[in-house]
């Protein structure tokens, strides 16, 4: 028997985060013993600590979403929703990899097609940058993009300032920065003052590198876990 004050220690939380854990249903059920103490195994302290190290990476919301499959030994299923958000990280990166180099040089295949054409419409604008045409009309309605419209169809026309703000706003939210600041960027950019979108699109990338590293770390700690439960089964 372990006791949850030793777990909780160890892991440095509270006994409190502990029955958190087991009233959502994402660590294997616990057993009490006859003074009606908690009886908690090596596996739970298994569970425990990969879920701590997950959510450091990947969040609470899919931290749950693979204990819960673990436990209901669906192993395959919930690795295949790690592996999932792990490309949805390498998107971000890839991204933002288009912001800064947009912001630094200008020199950005899509925004030269954009020029060459005069315009792209918003299904070329989300299959070049792999961002949904649904997040830049959201973007559009929140008064964070403007954009021109064909007199005769009246379809959306996105010009090469227009691709420069959608990344700076995908790169920028996927690093968590606030709407104000969002805003403040593409206002300074707007008036060909790009220094501090560059310094913050730089911290976003490095937001980005920290975020790859805690879900190496959370991607090791379920490793773990998936050896204590194929022991245990």
């Amino acid at each position: 028997m372990i006791r949850p004050i030793d777990i909780a220690r160890r892991l440095n939380i509270s006994t409190n985060a502990l029955r958190h854990y087991e009233d959502w249903g994402i660590i294997p059920p616990v057993k009490r013993g006859t003074n009606g103490y908690r009886i908690y195994t090596a596996e739970h302290v298994a569970y425990f600590e990969c879920i701590r190290a997950m959510n450091e990476g990947f969040g609470m919301t899919l931290t749950k979403e693979v204990m819960i499959k673990l436990i209901d030994g669906e192993i395959d299923e919930a690795l295949w929703l790690v592996n999932s958000a792990q490309a949805e990280l390498h998107r971000d990166k890839t991204i933002a990899d288009k912001t800064i180099l947009a912001l630094e040089t200008d020199e950005i295949h899509l925004l030269h097609k954009a020029r060459k054409r005069n315009g792209m419409t918003i299904g070329e604008v989300s299959e070049a940058t792999t961002i949904p045409s649904s997040a830049i009309r959201h973007w559009e309605k929140m008064g964070l993009l403007i954009v021109n419209r064909n007199k005769e169809n009246g379809y959306r026309i996105f010009s090469p300032a227009n691709l420069r703000q959608i990344l700076i706003i995908r790169t920028f939210k996927a690093a968590v920065w606030s709407l104000e600041i969002i805003q403040q960027v593409l206002k300074e950019v707007n008036d060909n003052q790009v220094e501090n979108a560059i310094k913050i699109a730089r911290e976003s990338m490095q937001f980005l590198n920290r975020v790859n590293r805690n879900q190496l770390l959370g991607a090791h700690s379920l490793y773990k876990l998936l050896l204590v439960i194929e022991q245990k089964h």
